[in-house]
């Protein structure tokens, strides 16, 4: 019954309009009123203690560089370097998302910010070469949700701060995934193109492949700070995130000129209110997620799958297939503060590895935000490309299906992802 009060609360809540953090409190007390332990003081005590947490300091500052990165010119250069490698193959342009979509993801690790980016500079330039728009809108979309796979991933920074797990232990197994994902984006791309007759960009010369990898050098390097520095245990994630902003601040300024004093008010106003909505929500989750313990409702979910408890892949795969239906429905962040607190004992009473379930689970929200009726970075591409939203939905399926058979190929053989795992960390 208290499963039922708490489902019924948060999503009648959502149902009449109230956003998400609100209703996330608003369940919690009515789980308290249901438990008869009325008491404000938890809800204000949980929301404290909720983003008073060293760990989710990374959050202001991982964003705070992918604003940075963007607006000083990183973003652009790393699309030059990928267009002089490989534009002049088949197909080009996509494959030139990809390899973009991929560097870009383990610098920022938002999926809107860095779809927004790609959106922007190769749509138009696909649209001009004869590419299919919708077609192109929904490979930048599909390559948009790399980035909360790839570290630094703010994903996994709410998810191990909800879960308990080690962040850089995610951080590490979330390279393989996410590789295999553009793998597989490569495959449907190709697939997608196979008919098309499109006339690929002529090959540039070896003195302007190197001169754009030498425009690129200091945003490619940044990747390798970040992830060298958490792999040989010199900084931890949150000293990793203050890092990266500092490095995007003076190349953006110093090296790349491209971002003045004027420009960084505006870049710092855009990463701080995205840090207060996602800093609102994980307080707001905390609220909720203190009662679930109190109330005891992972048991009581529990026990309705107990016979899935013994079998760790169909459990698996169950769960999966309910994250992507509830990804159709709710955001990254909502999700993860949600179901975390409901699933991670269940996991652990099945033997799972928690960080390997932490991974699916992140890359199966990230599929989510390609799925109507919410499909935020659908949205994201809708807007910046001015296509319709339709049109973009049915462009992403090919790409959307690509993903979903890398995470089933994931739940079948957790073997991808705890082997690589064991090499780099």
């Amino acid at each position: 019954m208290t499963l039922l009060v708490f489902i019924t609360s948060l999503l009648g809540a959502m149902a009449i309009g109230v956003p998400v953090a609100f209703a996330l409190m608003f369940c919690g007390v009515v789980l308290m009123g249901y438990m008869d332990m009325f008491n404000t003081q938890i809800v204000a005590q949980n929301m404290i203690k909720g983003a008073d947490t060293f760990t989710l300091l990374a959050i202001p500052f991982f964003l705070l560089a992918g604003e940075l990165m963007n607006s000083g010119g990183l973003s652009k250069r790393i699309i030059d370097f990928a267009l002089a490698c490989v534009g002049h193959i088949r197909g080009g342009l996509g494959i030139v998302a990809i390899l973009a979509a991929v560097i870009m993801a383990s610098l920022s690790g938002s999926a809107a910010a860095d779809t927004a980016a790609l959106a922007s500079i190769l749509i138009p330039m696909m649209a001009r070469a004869g590419y299919n728009v919708p077609r192109a809108a929904g490979l930048m979309a599909a390559g948009g949700i790399i980035a909360p796979v790839l570290p630094p991933s703010l994903a996994f920074i709410i998810f191990g701060v909800a879960a308990n797990v080690s962040i850089s232990k995610l951080f590490m197994a979330g390279i393989a995934p996410g590789l295999m994902m553009a793998v597989a984006l490569l495959v449907a791309w190709y697939w997608v193109i196979r008919t098309s007759n499109i006339q690929p960009l002529p090959r540039q010369s070896m003195k302007a492949r190197l001169k754009a990898t030498g425009n690129a050098a200091w945003a490619l390097g940044m990747p390798v700070i970040i992830l060298g520095g958490i792999r040989m245990g010199v900084v931890t994630p949150t000293e990793a995130a203050v890092v990266a902003a500092m490095y995007a601040l003076l190349v953006g300024m110093f090296v790349y000129r491209e971002l003045t004093v004027k420009s960084l008010y505006g870049v710092l106003l855009r990463a701080a209110k995205t840090t207060a909505v996602v800093m609102f929500l994980v307080s707001a989750a905390l609220v909720s997620a203190w009662l679930i313990t109190a109330a005891n409702i992972p048991a009581e979910l529990g026990e309705m799958i107990e016979p899935l408890i013994e079998r760790p892949k169909l459990l698996m795969l169950a769960i999966m297939v309910l994250v992507l239906i509830v990804g159709t429905a709710l955001d990254l962040a909502p999700t993860i503060l949600i179901l975390t607190p409901v699933l991670m004992p269940i996991i652990i009473k099945a033997g799972i590895d928690p960080v390997y379930f932490g991974v699916l689970f992140i890359m199966n929200n990230c599929i989510g935000l390609l799925t109507p009726p919410v499909g935020v970075v659908l949205n994201v591409v809708s807007g910046v490309a001015k296509i319709p939203l339709g049109k973009v939905t049915v462009g992403v399926w090919p790409f959307l299906l690509s993903q979903v058979v890398v995470l089933f190929l994931l739940v079948a053989f957790p073997e991808l992802v705890l082997v690589p795992l064991k090499w780099l960390y």
